[in-house]
C-alpha cells in the first residue's frame, strides 16, 4: 500500500486570548476559525490534513505562536491567516497573498516572526456601512481602539456565521485547487 506524505494545511485565526475579548471585533479571526472548524471538520468534505490554530497570545504577539508551526519556507504555501479588517464592510472578505500588514499589528507580528509575507490571508470585514454603501469607520486612534475591542451585536455575529460558508469554500478551493481561483471567485 502506498503512503502519501501530505503536508498539513494550517488555518490560523488571529485575535486576543481571554474571555473578555471573546466576541470583540478584533477577535474576528478567532471567531471565524471557530465557525470553519465546525463546518469543515464536521462536514467531512476535506480531503487533506487540515489544522486550525488559535494563538494563545495577545494579537500583537501572534507571530511568536505561529512561527514554530512553520518549519521551512516551503510550508508558507500551506498557511492561511484569517483576521479582522476595519477597511472592509462587515460581511465581505478579501483574499490576499504576499502583501504587507497594512497596519494590522497582529499580522505584522506574524510577518516579522516568519520573516516573510509570502503566505495567504483572508481579511474579514468588520466596518459598518451607511445605507448608500460607504464605510462608517471610527475617527481617531482612541475611537478605533474602542471599536476594535467592542463586542459584536448578535446580528453582526449572525452575519459572520453566514459569511463563514463563503470562507470555508474559499479555504477548500485554496488548498484543493489554487489561491488564484479562490481570489477570482471571492474577491
Amino acid at each position: 500500500m502506498k503512503r502519501y506524505n501530505q503536508i498539513m494545511k494550517l488555518v490560523v485565526g488571529l485575535g486576543n486570548k481571554g474571555k473578555e475579548y471573546e466576541n470583540t471585533r478584533h477577535n474576528t479571526g478567532r471567531i471565524m476559525v471557530g465557525f470553519l472548524e465546525k463546518k469543515l471538520e464536521d462536514g467531512g468534505k476535506i480531503k487533506f490534513p487540515l489544522k486550525f490554530f488559535l494563538p494563545d497570545t495577545f494579537m500583537n504577539n501572534s507571530g511568536k505562536a505561529v512561527a514554530p508551526l512553520i518549519k521551512a519556507k516551503k510550508d508558507l504555501k500551506d498557511l492561511i491567516v484569517i483576521y479582522d479588517d476595519i477597511d472592509l464592510p462587515l460581511g465581505r472578505i478579501k483574499i490576499s497573498f504576499n502583501r504587507s500588514s497594512g497596519g494590522h499589528n497582529g499580522l505584522g507580528s506574524v510577518i516579522k516572526a516568519l520573516k516573510s509575507e509570502e503566505f495567504l490571508r483572508i481579511r474579514v470585514g468588520i466596518a459598518p456601512e451607511t445605507p448608500s454603501g460607504k464605510l462608517r469607520k471610527p475617527k481617531g486612534e482612541k475611537a478605533v481602539l474602542n471599536f476594535l475591542l467592542g463586542e459584536f451585536k448578535k446580528s453582526e455575529l449572525d452575519e459572520l456565521k453566514k459569511l463563514s460558508k463563503k470562507v470555508a469554500e474559499a479555504v477548500e478551493i485554496i488548498f484543493s485547487e489554487s489561491k488564484e481561483k479562490a481570489m477570482s471567485l471571492y474577491n
